[in-house]
């Protein structure tokens, strides 16, 4: 299966270990000299509507990504879980 970048931005990333959907891929990284991908890039969710920076964006190697499917990228590397703490601290600023 060949696929442009236009293909893998489409594509939406899981992480095998948890079955944690990651987001979409947004940027590839490559080796200039070699032309082979190094890095799938997932930029980081906006907090507030972009008000407040993003998070931080996921770097998955290209040596962790298992299956590239129809419709998913499914990755093994290891991310931190993702907290709800910001939630619940904005919940408490509208009460």
């Amino acid at each position: 299966m060949t696929c442009c970048f236009e293909d893998l931005r489409g594509k939406e990333i899981i992480q095998i270990k948890t079955g944690c959907k990651i987001g979409f891929v947004d940027d590839v990284e490559f080796e200039t000299r070699t032309a082979k991908i190094c890095n799938l890039i997932v930029y980081g969710r906006a907090r507030v509507f972009g008000l407040f920076g993003r998070e931080d964006d996921y770097v998955i190697p290209w040596g962790d990504i298992d299956i590239i499917g129809e419709d998913t990228i499914l990755v093994s590397c290891d991310f931190p879980q993702r907290t709800k703490k910001r939630v619940d601290m904005f919940k408490n600023l509208l009460k």
